[in-house]
């Protein structure tokens, strides 16, 4: 390669992010709920050496407004748990990251982190975690415990106006982010001694209650899992205003932003720049990266990437509408997008397969070597953690005490 590595997701979901891909020739729609299915996607992202995949979630049936359900019966309805989907796939892939969704609205922040903890052992250091806010009156009732803000019509047309709706969700989202941070942090590397003559498993000054204390939750900790291959799984959350880029400055070490353009690209970074400075987060100390999402809907040639799309849109009755930009045309001609946009200080892209398995075959078989032509991407995998693909140092457990000298 040359220059900066250039780093390639591909998002997971259903049959594809098109609501009409789920009817199209070559989509696999009765198992779509099979362990088989989505092994044989993931390894496919892991033979196009992706740096990783992310898995969706959600906890009642989708539905075609994003804010309400709704009664359709001809889109793709229910899916499985993404984390337990993601430890499925650990042991029959090596190097690609596992990202599943997981929602922190309705979810104890100590449950969550164990299971993401939990993912990192199994996968040997290839886990992370996208946190998920719940707004819907009708999620919340699944629980009963609470209510939560709905968003209107209304609300739905401006980012900014439900941003500022679920401003306190996001501030509840960052403290479970904290909490599971704390404690993956609660068991010291070396905490494990497990030396059978001497009858000592662990050294318990090395395990640390977190005690957290905030407007959500009473954490004491440690956590049941011991530190992890990554230290700290990674975290990525997805963004489209102000409050959301506050608790990806905040949070994460990964973010999903969905610019429409290149000058799309330079505003929301910008944004996400005068985040990161209003929370007062050290990048040297803790890198942030930036990824552009893009639905992708790809062919051989841009008559036949429109002649796909067209088709697609007639099976779902109505055009694509998606939150994210949507590339239809050849891998050379996104190529030159992803060169473009990157040129503005992005530092990858998640891709979202329109549909499954022709548009991930796609990315993997003819826009991943068309990178590797131009130099602007790996050959081969040269570390084996998503930390590692990504660039980001294994974090010091923040209870553990220096070494002298």
């Amino acid at each position: 390669m040359t220059g900066t590595p250039f780093h390639l997701a591909v998002a997971l979901d259903g049959a594809g992010w098109h609501p009409g891909a789920w009817r199209a020739a070559g989509a696999r729609p009765g198992e779509l709920f099979s362990a088989g299915y989505w092994t044989d996607l993931v390894t496919e992202a892991e033979r196009g050496l992706l740096d990783f995949v992310t898995l969706e979630d959600t906890l009642a049936p989708q539905s075609e407004p994003f804010h309400r359900p709704d009664d359709r019966t001809d889109r793709v309805r229910g899916t499985v748990d993404a984390v337990l989907l993601a430890a499925r796939l650990a042991p029959v892939t090596h190097r690609i990251g596992l990202v599943p969704t997981a929602n922190v609205t309705h979810t104890e922040p100590f449950h969550v982190g164990i299971g993401i903890a939990t993912l990192d052992h199994a996968s040997e250091g290839r886990a992370g975690w996208r946190p998920q806010i719940a707004s819907r009156a009708s999620d919340a009732a699944l629980f009963g415990r609470r209510t939560t803000p709905q968003l209107t019509d209304d609300d739905i047309r401006d980012p900014e106006a439900i941003a500022r709706r679920l401003r306190p969700l996001f501030a509840e989202a960052a403290d479970a982010v904290e909490v599971a941070r704390r404690l993956w942090d609660s068991w010291e590397d070396d905490a494990e001694i497990r030396d059978a003559a001497s009858g000592r498993f662990i050294d318990r000054d090395k395990l640390h209650h977190i005690d957290f204390e905030g407007p959500h939750f009473h954490v004491r900790g440690p956590s049941i899992v011991p530190r992890t291959p990554q230290g700290q799984p990674v975290v990525a959350s997805l963004a489209h205003a102000s409050t959301p880029y506050e608790f990806a400055a905040t949070a994460s070490d990964v973010v999903f932003v969905t610019p429409r353009d290149r000058a799309g690209v330079a505003r929301i970074l910008a944004e996400v720049d005068e985040a990161v400075a209003v929370t007062g987060r050290d990048l040297a100390a803790r890198p942030l990266k930036r990824f552009a999402d893009l639905v992708v809907v790809l062919g051989d040639t841009a008559a036949a990437a429109a002649e796909r799309a067209a088709r697609l849109d007639d099976l779902a009755g109505a055009p694509l509408a998606s939150d994210a930009a949507v590339f239809t045309g050849t891998a050379a001609g996104l190529a030159d997008l992803l060169e473009d946009w990157r040129a503005e200080g992005l530092d990858g892209f998640r891709l979202r397969p329109a549909a499954l398995p022709h548009d991930l075959s796609a990315v993997t078989g003819t826009l991943v070597p068309e990178l590797q032509r131009r130099g602007v991407f790996r050959t081969e995998y040269t570390s084996t953690t998503l930390r590692g693909h990504l660039g980001l140092a294994r974090p010091a457990s923040r209870y553990a005490v220096p070494a002298a000298g």
